[in-house]
């Protein structure tokens, strides 16, 4: 299974070096995490919701996808270049990249790997977009997303990607 197969959203991608960029971030995270791209669907996209169904991959197509639609209603109102639509969406499949290195699946159970005890997934996720040259744009975006960015000024991509994020979360904690 190719990594654009589990992420259509890749293809949305129109600059071909954020593309590549983008997807080697993907690969390499899902290496060093120890998983494969065929497990991905079974990890939870969160620990905070106990026995939630909701996967990784769906969380973070649903993220893209909500910012993008927000990316595309801001570039309408507010001009053509409002907002990059391919930050959004190399922002929203990475955003929570570092989940991949923060998680652990002991016996079908999943916990907080010793790297996720001492980084949190924006931390761990910004620097493996930084290890694979992506724009710093991008990497503000994985590291702004979560509370961490709360006393930082975002851009205008990373506050679409938070609100998505957030969006995409707390309506499944009811």
């Amino acid at each position: 299974m190719k990594t654009n197969e589990v992420f259509p959203e890749i293809d949305l991608i129109k600059n071909q070096d954020l593309k590549e960029k983008t997807v080697k971030v993907i690969e390499d995270a899902i290496k060093t995490g120890g998983w494969t791209i065929e497990t991905l669907e079974n990890i939870p996209f969160t620990l905070l919701i106990e026995n939630t169904k909701i996967s990784i991959v769906t969380h973070t197509r649903a993220v893209t996808n909500t910012a993008l639609n927000m990316g595309k209603t801001l570039n309408q109102f507010y001009g053509e270049n409002f907002v990059d639509l391919d930050l959004i969406t190399a922002g929203g499949l990475l955003h929570d990249i570092g989940k991949l290195l923060e998680y652990k699946n002991e016996n079908g159970k999943y916990s907080v790997s010793t790297c996720g005890k001492f980084l949190r997934h924006p931390f761990s996720g910004a620097a493996m977009s930084f290890k694979h040259g992506l724009p710093d744009a991008v990497t503000h975006i994985i590291a702004m997303h979560a509370k961490e960015g709360d006393l930082s000024k975002r851009t205008r991509e990373a506050i679409i990607i938070h609100y998505a994020d957030f969006s995409n979360f707390e309506p499944l904690k009811i």
